[in-house]
């Protein structure tokens, strides 16, 4: 009798004795918003985690978890915000997965609101263990923007700008001999989407022939810089190279005045408009600018592509939204003057140097009106939006269809084209054909297209988009449906709350 209850002792000790331990990393895993993170998470000693719970949750939300595995598969249990965004995966390429006891959670399209702790609870019949993930989110803002503003003292103030960073930075100017310049002052502005816009300006003397520089970093050690001549800046503002521009621009403006009347003489002599030089010259060889009949738009997207705007290189005047897909002017940019404000550019993250390739944007949210003001296209990689309208030509790098509002649409030519387009695209489309060397534009919802630019490109190009400022509606990038190709398996990831039930 006595060995019986000692040996039911025995069983009731080696049960109660098992265990289950969770493994999670000690540092906090740092990512950028709209990137893919990994957070790991394992069982140590390894065993099979198939027939487990796996729940992954925030805070303590415990009921409301980011992802749910449980009786074999993903649970349809799950917080809103983290559907199709949560899987299972791979914590490296040496894992085992599920069966190794790898449970580590994939998160994709990371937001600021991701920012915190994510607990990892692994639950088996006789025992269970949970361990804390800290998820620390960044954003690299856009490169500053430098603005020189002589003073009367014989010094030169130096304006810093840029946006869209998370969490506050430093910033920091230099010159280029390494010494530290102090700032005259900085601020930081959150917006609506907790992003920082940072302004910082600093005073140096004319007689400094070096650069300065303005960085601006975030503690992972990401920055963003720009420099300045400050000797270009001074030599900028004596009078006589003012003379000399002054003279220059008045002989190339007689020299277009002459060229111009030859120009109508010929056409009126002829009746034809000579064939003009490819668009690194400056002026385009062909344009259609009349509606035809109506076009294949299931055709056009077979060369759709996804386009997003880049945040590097981001007005520092201009919102956009977090997956970079809808851009406008922000809420405090005061717009002053008549003239469209064509320094508030924003680019496509995408480069091309050959090949065909097409995207739609939406000019109206219902039930906002169509906009007034937009300049959408393609700009040579590495042009500098400059704050001169007339600039803005082939010859730079733009290649681009503007509606100014009352003033009506036009395209940027040396001396630009009016076009008379009714009715106002709501939905615009753009086909870039690279090799042949043109850009065209459809109004998607009429089906019709609306006018062909030919060109040479050379080196990369880039989307271009300009909301102008003051409509209530914003630019909007569409994702264009695009035909189903076969399914490719893949390993990631492993398990989702989009997998089928087997």
């Amino acid at each position: 009798m006595m060995s019986v209850i000692i040996a039911l002792l025995v069983n009731l000790f080696i049960e109660t004795s098992v265990s289950l331990t969770v493994v999670v990393p000690g540092d906090p895993i740092v990512a950028h918003v709209g990137s893919t993170v990994i957070l790991p998470c394992w069982i140590s000693p390894a065993e099979n985690a198939e027939a487990l719970e796996i729940r992954w949750y925030r805070h303590d939300q415990f009921n409301n978890p980011v992802l749910l595995y449980n009786h074999g598969k993903i649970q349809d249990v799950q917080e809103e915000s983290y559907r199709n965004r949560s899987s299972l995966t791979l914590r490296s390429d040496q894992s085992g997965g599920l069966k190794d006891g790898d449970v580590s959670l994939r998160l994709e399209k990371l937001t600021l609101q991701d920012e915190g702790s994510f607990h990892c609870y692994v639950s088996g019949e006789s025992a269970y263990d949970k361990e804390e993930v800290v998820l620390k989110i960044t954003a690299l803002g856009s490169t500053p923007v430098l603005v020189p503003k002589p003073l009367d003292d014989g010094r030169v103030n130096i304006s810093c700008k840029s946006s869209g960073w998370y969490p506050e930075p430093s910033i920091t100017w230099t010159s280029v001999d390494g010494r530290v310049l102090h700032p005259g002052g900085s601020s930081h502005n959150r917006g609506t989407d907790k992003m920082l816009s940072v302004h910082s300006w600093t005073a140096v003397s004319r007689s400094d022939a070096h650069l300065v520089s303005c960085s601006i970093s975030l503690r992972t050690g990401e920055l963003q810089e720009s420099r300045i001549d400050v000797q270009a800046i001074v030599s900028s503002d004596s009078s006589g190279p003012w003379k000399a521009l002054f003279f220059t621009f008045l002989i190339c403006a007689l020299l277009g005045l002459v060229g111009l009347i030859l120009y109508k003489y010929r056409v009126k002599l002829t009746g034809k408009k000579p064939a003009g030089p490819n668009c690194e010259e400056g002026t385009m060889d062909k344009l259609g600018n009349k509606v035809v009949e109506d076009v294949n738009i299931e055709e056009l997207r077979q060369h759709a592509v996804e386009i997003t705007i880049d945040r590097e290189r981001l007005h520092q005047d201009l919102k956009v939204s977090k997956d970079c897909k809808i851009v406008r002017d922000s809420a405090d940019y005061n717009h002053t003057g008549e003239e469209f404000p064509i320094q508030l550019c924003a680019f496509g993250a995408q480069r091309f140097t050959s090949g065909r390739h097409y995207w739609e944007v939406e000019l109206v949210r219902s039930p906002n009106p169509p906009k007034n003001y937009w300049i959408i296209g393609v700009v040579k990689e590495g042009s500098v939006a400059l704050r001169d309208r007339s600039a803005l030509t082939p010859s730079s790098g733009f290649w681009f269809l503007c509606s100014d509002g009352p003033r009506g649409f036009h395209i940027n030519t040396t001396q630009p084209v009016k076009l008379s387009l009714t009715p106002r695209p709501e939905r615009l489309g753009v086909l870039l054909d690279y090799d042949d060397g043109q850009l065209s534009f459809y109004n998607v919802t009429a089906r019709k297209h609306l006018l062909t630019i030919s060109c040479r490109f050379s080196g990369s190009v880039v989307p271009l988009f300009n909301p102008g400022a003051g409509d209530q509606s914003p630019i909007t990038i569409l994702d264009c449906p695009k035909p189903e190709e076969p399914a490719v398996e893949s390993s990631q990831p492993l398990l989702s709350n989009n997998s089928s039930d087997t």
